[in-house]
């Protein structure tokens, strides 16, 4: 300001702290409304929304008239009194000393009224703007950052997957294929195979990117495009590995709980269910699971795999999250190792979501045995020289090993009470959409 002290540059986070002082903020016009001589603008700057008070008189008379041209979106430069006001967003609003206005935005296409989902998934890249999206994606962020200070804190090392793969891990089904030089490659469908290597010299790792599947499904489950934090530990049991996603389950409520409640408020969303997700966590077996199912009236043949219909069930079931273990070996993958007392069972769990929002977390013990691997190997006709390596970590020091994978949108799904897991992550693939 001329004569004067520059103008402190904040952002909308921080802004209690400024409260009697002039500040200066960046963003863009979120919505607004005028009456006569006084215009109310809704300011957003990425990090929170202030209602901003210009009066005529107050500001230079064309800086009051340019509130009259700034439209939705606007991107605008702001300076005024941080005032305290418990009626307005926030707690707080600005006084306006001076506006500037950087663009003049363009007729928004995501106005108040309804839209239908096609359009809104059409503009993706204007409709994360919103407050509901907004919220949905903070929830994100605090949730994979949680996971990760809980694997950092327990002593896990991070090691990186790579995306491009030889071989499938999930099945060679729903592999996205790609020439790599004149021979295939497959986005990956997992980290595990090559957690599975790195357990084996740091001992207990994780790794976090994203899978691909390409399922034909369009259930509200399923996206092709995924990500996952993925933890495997040497020296672990399948009891090992159901502790640790518990209590990794547990400490993300609880920090999401912690330092996100406005945005639960913003998603509307029921916390009593969130709250009551504390160890210990019921434990049920497949079997155990299938009379379950029965119970409720469903037809269910015991050596079928549970889709969406049965999780649902099952989870409505619980009011927190439900371990369910030892499926039969058919419906699991080749690596899965099988129940010494019964090989027809495999040591494997999947953790369903209470309210029925079914599973978020797949895993169990690997078989290490390189005669049985190689056994299932043959069985399940996969190629083995795409798995020699994988092999390989079961003869030179072959031990117990377990581990699992969390995914994130299904995670962030049921923590947000969304209907359809394509609100989950910022820009979803499905499989009728790629774009943007």
């Amino acid at each position: 300001m001329p004569g004067g002290l520059p103008v402190k540059s904040t952002y909308l986070n921080k802004i209690s702290e400024y409260k009697g002082q002039e500040v200066q903020i960046k963003g863009w016009i979120y919505n607004k409304r005028s009456s006569g001589k006084i215009h109310f603008l809704l300011i957003r700057d990425g990090t929170g929304i202030i209602q901003s008070v210009a009066v005529k008189g107050e500001i230079p008379d064309n800086e009051f008239e340019m509130c009259d041209k700034a439209t939705q979106e606007s991107s605008i430069i702001a300076s005024g009194i941080v005032r305290e006001d418990n009626r307005a967003p926030g707690g707080y609003e600005l006084s306006l000393k001076h506006i500037e206005i950087v663009q003049i935005s363009q007729p928004y296409p995501i106005t108040p009224k309804e839209h239908g989902i096609a359009f809104l998934m059409d503009n993706r890249h204007l409709w994360i703007r919103s407050k509901r999206q907004y919220a949905v994606l903070k929830i994100r962020a605090e949730v994979i950052n949680a996971l990760r200070d809980f694997f950092n804190s327990k002593g896990f090392i991070l090691i990186d997957a790579p995306v491009l793969t030889p071989s499938s891990c999930e099945g060679t089904t729903t592999l996205f294929e790609t020439d790599y030089f004149g021979k295939k490659a497959y986005l990956t469908q997992s980290g595990q195979l090559y957690n599975e290597a790195t357990c084996m010299a740091f001992g207990k790792v994780y790794c976090f990117g994203p899978s691909f599947r390409a399922e034909k499904s369009k259930t509200r489950r399923h996206i092709t495009e995924f990500w996952q934090i993925e933890p495997e530990i040497a020296y672990a049991d399948l009891n090992d590995i159901i502790d640790y996603a518990e209590n990794s389950v547990v400490y993300t409520v609880e920090r999401v709980l912690e330092n996100c409640r406005n945005e639960l408020d913003i998603l509307e969303r029921e916390t009593k269910p969130l709250e009551n997700v504390k160890s210990p966590f019921p434990r049920k077996t497949y079997s155990e699971a299938v009379e379950i199912l029965k119970s409720q009236g469903e037809k269910f043949e015991w050596g079928q795999d549970f889709g969406a219909p049965q999780e649902t069930v099952i989870s409505r079931t619980f009011d927190k999250p439900v371990h369910v273990t030892h499926f039969p070996t058919q419906v699991k993958p080749f690596y899965m190792k099988k129940a010494p007392e019964d090989e027809k069972l495999a040591l494997g769990v999947d953790v369903l979501a209470p309210e029925g929002y079914g599973e978020i977390i797949g895993g169990g013990q690997r078989e290490d045995n390189p005669e049985i691997l190689e056994k299932r190997l043959n069985d399940e006709k996969l190629p083995r020289q795409a798995f020699q390596w994988y092999i390989d970590l079961r003869k030179y020091g072959s031990v117990p090993h377990s581990g699992f994978g969390l995914g994130i949108e299904r995670t962030v799904t049921w923590l947000c009470g969304l209907h359809h897991i394509r609100e989950s992550i910022p820009f979803p693939r499905l499989l009728d959409r790629i774009y943007p």
